[in-house]
């Protein structure tokens, strides 16, 4: 996922283990059986954690999946995409199809937690050997939906339909990605490939951690809930010539300086934004190579937030039209270039409203209505084709709330408490969503 998630600061009960059930249906079964498999998804996260692999690079973590979820007697699917693990567990009853998602790769990001299991690790990124972290989390959706797995696997006689597990490489983009046109991330890839298929998904289930939000709270929102995020890469050309001189040439870092005023108009003057925010950043300009050339050229990197897919268009179209008059008016030329690689993440509303009593259950007092998230997910791909609900998991203990480090840097740290109510959560919203229908 990209980016901060989302600021929550609320006062709430501790988590110190699953809450236990009095009476014994099938939900609160698996709520009170998350108990059970709460130390091992501790161990199984300390392990990817010390092992972390870039995105379409999870051997390690693949394999340690499949011979788990083979351990269980589900039928396994591997090499899904590049990397992917799928299991299907049938249930003993006719019913419908259930998926639950968890992403599996690493950042390229040097570890300074100090933690025991730290990681080590060095991965070739973009053609440079890089330390690698589990920085974003996704080490503890691994280890809570292997979890999930076995809680599940333990009731399989009693489900009433099938749960279908899905294990995602690349949410944070293939590691050996350049620019080379449209690059596909694992969920559309998988999605693409037809993993929400043969058996058929009804609806499908995920989360994500964030350090912003203490140990065990639950946010979630209907409808638009993370932003599609857009690469944005604009090369303008010129000619080069003396500094002394510019006349004799076109100078393209004038251009790009009118370009990057210009697109601040293009959210601010020329986008409604009453239906969905939306946000355009210039991150990167490089060009020229001396304090007294001026250079035939000049590059720009950016990135465009939206949270519907009507604005979403909108913009790009709106970005690239700026850019090309702009530099057109000062005699250069301007290639634009729009990557849209992760959908808008939208919460069906109707799946929504229907499985928040089940979060409530599991989290008494601790489930809160969430902002709008400007970092992406392509969680979204799936929500695309199937009623999809993703919601997000505090991880940081509440005296720790103050100055807690962010997803994605290099002191992100994980309360394992945390995890007993994720596996809680995940267990309980496949067997209430299988159970009503």
């Amino acid at each position: 996922m990209r980016h901060a998630l989302l600021g929550v600061t609320l006062a709430c009960t501790s988590i110190t283990a699953p809450q236990v059930m009095a009476n014994n249906t099938l939900t609160e079964q698996v709520i009170e059986g998350a108990a059970s498999v709460h130390e091992k998804a501790i161990e199984w996260r300390h392990d990817i954690h010390q092992h972390p692999e870039l995105g379409n690079q999870e051997h390690r973590t693949a394999e340690l999946i499949a011979a788990h979820l083979r351990d269980l007697g589900m039928e396994v699917q591997t090499d899904v995409g590049t990397t992917g693990v799928v299991g299907i567990l049938k249930g003993g009853q006719p019913g419908p199809v259930v998926g639950l998602r968890a992403d599996m790769d690493a950042l390229p990001v040097k570890e300074a937690t100090g933690l025991p299991y730290a990681s080590n690790v060095i991965q070739e990124y973009q053609g440079k050997e890089t330390p690698v972290m589990h920085a974003c989390g996704h080490d503890a959706h691994v280890a809570i939906l292997m979890a999930v797995a076995e809680n599940l696997a333990s009731v399989q006689d009693q489900l009433p339909g099938t749960v279908k597990f899905i294990f995602q490489p690349a949410e944070e983009g293939p590691s050996d990605y350049v620019y080379q046109g449209e690059r596909h991330f694992g969920g559309r890839l998988l999605v693409e490939e037809g993993v929400l298929k043969n058996p058929d998904v009804d609806a499908i289930f995920g989360l994500h951690v964030t350090s912003k939000a203490p140990t065990g709270i639950i946010s979630y929102r209907s409808g638009p809930t993370m932003a599609s995020s857009s690469d944005l890469y604009i090369t303008v050309n010129g000619e080069q010539t003396h500094g002394a001189q510019p006349w004799d040439g076109v100078d393209p870092i004038v251009a790009s300086a009118q370009i990057i005023n210009g697109l601040q108009t293009v959210v601010s003057r020329r986008t409604n934004i009453m239906p969905a925010p939306a946000v355009v950043t210039i991150g990167t300009i490089e060009g020229g190579s001396r304090h007294n050339i001026i250079p035939g050229s000049v590059e720009m990197t950016g990135t465009i937030r939206t949270f519907d897919d009507d604005v979403q268009k909108h913009v790009n179209e709106q970005v690239t039209t700026t850019a090309e008059h702009i530099a057109h008016a000062s005699g250069a030329e301007a290639e634009v270039n729009i990557v849209n690689n992760y959908a808008t993440t939208v919460n069906d509303p109707a799946l929504t409203e229907q499985m928040l009593p089940t979060l409530k259950r599991v989290a008494p007092n601790r489930v809160f209505e969430a902002p709008l998230v400007t970092g992406s997910e392509d969680f979204s791909y799936y929500a695309k084709e199937v009623p999809g609900l993703f919601f997000f998991l505090g991880v940081t203990p509440m005296e720790k709330m103050k100055g807690a480090a962010p997803n994605h840097s290099p002191e992100f740290l994980v309360d394992d408490r945390a995890l007993a109510t994720g596996i809680q959560a995940l267990s309980a919203l496949a067997t209430d969503y299988l159970s009503s229908q």
